[in-house]
């Protein structure tokens, strides 16, 4: 009785000691030192400790890390423009030393990439080797100054992203159909990262899938984290890599937090980062209440290093149709249908005609007549010279704003 008594005391203060142990965390992990004011367009916040700096003391900062982490809204200029700073800061301050890796981009791709930076292809040539409106399919003005940058500066660009194949075949678990070399560039993937996880199953949550496979995008979320982890790394431990830093673009949901593609990276080679991204607290009134709705988890540990507050810009209402499906076969650039009452229906091209020219440009592949009209905007008006029973038409279409919503 008396060693149970004894005993008591040891037992509560245990009970006690692990009460306090399982106490919440003081404040917000998110945001630990929330801001001394409201931020404003152009506030840069230093979120560890709460405390706004210029942007000379965040380029500072930031430059010295190996890895820069940008965690962008693809439609928003604002990131763009994000990105350019630090990439030139970056540029500045290790001459010859940085490197571009881009969520836009795979390794197929990199040859094209590289004769671009030496200055061997022109913007049309690029997109077409790239693939660029069928791989990543958004308007190339968004990204059109970062790529004049690098060919500028000799930046190289490296695609990171897993191919349209690697991503069927990981979605389908069916890998039958993808080459031995396309088998092995897809690594292990981590699928038991809780943080992860909640991000992409919030995510998965804010888009419209009408009864989608969550498993199924998680395992595609999973997959592009970890390839373009793997393929940073395998940049920066190459002969082309040793030494470089490198800027990382890719959207938010693959860089915040550090779950997503910096965590993989780490694993693999841990070299310093620093994560970079922006916030919009202002948008143009036709864009309110239109962005995508995703409720984020509450996470551990802030979304980023350092977060400058921006207003929303896009390229709004840019893109044009002209409504027509085309195929290459011997004879030329066919088109196979007409949408009705499209540009090209009011225009009176055909199904069987036969593109001769655009804008006084000769088509001899389909690019030729997507180049021209992706350059356009809402009104312009296209030229196209078409054979139709053997007979030459000059015919003019005004082009229609494209209705298809702008991805983010």
């Amino acid at each position: 009785m008396m060693m149970l008594r004894k005993t008591w005391p040891l037992i509560l203060s245990c009970v006690l000691m692990f009460a306090c142990s399982a106490a919440p965390p003081l404040g917000d992990p998110e945001m630990p030192y929330p801001p001394s004011r409201t931020p404003k367009v152009g506030d840069i916040l230093h979120v560890p400790t709460g405390v706004f700096v210029t942007e000379e003391q965040m380029l500072e900062a930031v430059t010295d890390a190996r890895i820069v982490y940008v965690g962008e809204t693809h439609d928003n200029l604002a990131s763009r423009r994000l990105e350019m700073t630090l990439l030139r800061a970056l540029d500045s301050r290790h001459p010859g030393g940085v490197a571009l890796g881009m969520e836009m981009l795979t390794p197929e791709q990199q040859p094209a990439l590289d004769r671009w930076v030496a200055g061997e292809l022109s913007e049309k040539e690029l997109l077409e080797q790239t693939g660029w409106y069928e791989v990543w399919r958004m308007d190339f003005d968004f990204y059109r100054e970062l790529f004049l940058l690098c060919r500028e500066r000799g930046i190289p660009i490296v695609g990171l992203n897993a191919t349209r194949d690697q991503v069927k075949a990981v979605a389908s678990g069916d890998y039958s159909k993808l080459s031995e070399e396309q088998r092995r560039q897809i690594p292990p993937l981590d699928m038991d990262d809780p943080y992860q996880r909640a991000l992409v199953e919030a995510v998965f949550g804010g888009h419209d899938h009408g009864g989608g496979d969550k498993e199924r995008f998680v395992r595609v979320q999973t997959l592009w984290d970890e390839i373009m982890a793997a393929n940073v790394a395998r940049y920066l431990a190459s002969p082309e890599g040793a030494g470089r830093r490198m800027l990382v673009i890719a959207g938010g949901h693959h860089v915040g937090y550090g779950v997503g593609i910096p965590r993989r990276v780490f694993r693999r080679a841990p070299f310093s980062y620093v994560l970079v991204g922006n916030e919009d607290i202002s948008f143009p009134g036709e864009r309110r209440g239109k962005m995508m709705d995703v409720k984020l988890p509450k996470m551990p540990m802030p979304a980023y290093d350092y977060l400058i507050y921006t207003r929303y810009e896009t390229l709004e209402k840019r893109g044009v149709r002209l409504g027509v499906l085309l195929r290459e076969e011997e004879s030329g650039v066919v088109i196979k249908a007409v949408s009705p009452a499209s540009a090209a229906a009011r225009a009176g091209l055909q199904k069987g005609d036969l593109v001769r020219e655009v804008d006084g440009e000769r088509v001899t592949k389909s690019f030729d007549v997507i180049y021209v009209v992706k350059r356009k905007r809402p009104g312009d008006t296209l030229e196209l010279t078409v054979e139709r029973d053997g007979e030459s038409l000059q015919l003019k279409a005004r082009l229609d704003p494209d209705a298809q919503p702008p991805r983010h």
